[in-house]
């Protein structure tokens, strides 16, 4: 076992071998995560076809080159990609193993048709903010028995906050609202920067303004345990510029509609892509009966 101190945690550790296989943006943010909080990657391994180096880890091209089958095996790829890369994985998933899918709307019950040697599947749904350790991730499955089960939670814990679901609902919701909710926020800290540059402001001060909004606006609330109404009603004088503003975003409901929709379309193409994975596993299945 690799052993690494979290902030006064206990001593936490990676269990050896563990298998990254894929790493794009969400797994190369977890790698990155735990990297900064001073974890040794050292019993990773990740597979990638283009061989690209990973800090700290040993990189192979294929899962052939892997080596010792994992005791922790996440996966990182594309969701598509499922039905052609889960076959090759299946020998390597036995009974020490756990298969931790970050694959998004790929269901516990599809995971299962394809690895039913595993000890333990969960299903994880991080955000990107993980990889500065201010991550929300959002946990469901059968992890094997409950010791496991702290593990992976700590594990995910030293990338910010972590939670276990009740259900897929609820993981679905989280992944829907957390998940895809940096590229919201990132949309209008721009919206409010391209509002400055057509006040006047020079493109760098208003994106700095905007960020730096953002950010203490939500730090203030999280360290203050404001809710955000509380927030706007310190910041808005009656009959003020503020209150100007927020009539504008309040008519009608303007910007919870707008919020509603876009969290709604997140949340239907989740629906699309279990869909999707669950006619590839009967394909899958009925093509090996």
């Amino acid at each position: 076992m690799s052993k690494a101190r979290i902030e006064g945690q206990d001593m936490l550790h990676i269990p050896s071998p563990t298998w990254f296989v894929g790493c794009g943006n969400m797994a190369g943010a977890i790698l990155d995560g735990w990297r900064m909080g001073g974890l040794d990657l050292s019993p990773v391994t990740v597979i990638r076809p283009s061989g690209r180096a990973v800090e700290g880890t040993r990189v192979v091209t294929s899962v052939e080159q892997a080596g010792l089958s994992p005791r922790l095996m996440v996966l990182g790829f594309k969701p598509q990609r499922l039905a052609e890369i889960a076959p090759q994985l299946r020998a390597y998933a036995g009974a020490q193993t756990v298969v931790v899918s970050i694959l998004a709307g790929v269901e516990i019950e599809t995971m299962r048709g394809y690895f039913p040697e595993a000890q333990g599947i969960v299903r994880g749904a991080p955000n990107l903010p993980v990889a500065v350790r201010r991550g929300v991730t959002g946990l469901y499955g059968e992890p094997g028995d409950s010791g496991l089960k702290q593990q992976i939670g700590d594990l995910f814990v030293a990338l910010g906050f972590a939670m276990w679901m009740a259900d897929e609902q609820k993981l679905a919701a989280l992944a829907s609202v957390a998940g895809a909710g940096p590229a919201y926020v990132a949309r209008f800290v721009a919206a409010l920067a391209k509002a400055g540059v057509e006040r006047g402001l020079s493109e760098d001060i208003a994106s700095t303004l905007a960020l730096e909004t953002v950010l203490g606006t939500t730090w203030m609330a999280a360290t203050g345990r404001e809710t955000m109404d509380e927030v706007a009603r310190r910041v808005a004088s009656p009959n003020g510029t503020t209150e100007a503003g927020l009539a504008v975003l309040d008519r009608d409901h303007a910007l919870d509609e707008l919020v509603a929709r876009t969290i709604d379309a997140a949340a239907h193409r989740g629906a699309e892509l279990a869909e999707e994975s669950r006619r590839a596993s009967l394909a899958e299945a009925g093509r090996l009966s």
